[in-house]
């Protein structure tokens, strides 16, 4: 339960994430950043 201090709520770590930490977003970064360096490498050369 969250705690009170000077008026403002203080939370936990696990109270303030409440969710899973699945590390899928570090793929779907990878995935966006390479097809991204792919795309310009390919406008470079086809310009």
């Amino acid at each position: 339960m969250a705690t009170t201090e000077n008026g403002k709520p203080v939370l936990s770590a696990q109270e303030a994430r409440q969710g899973k930490e699945l590390g899928v977003m570090r793929y779907v970064l990878f995935i966006s950043l390479s097809l991204a360096v792919i795309a310009g490498i390919l406008v470079y050369f086809v310009h």
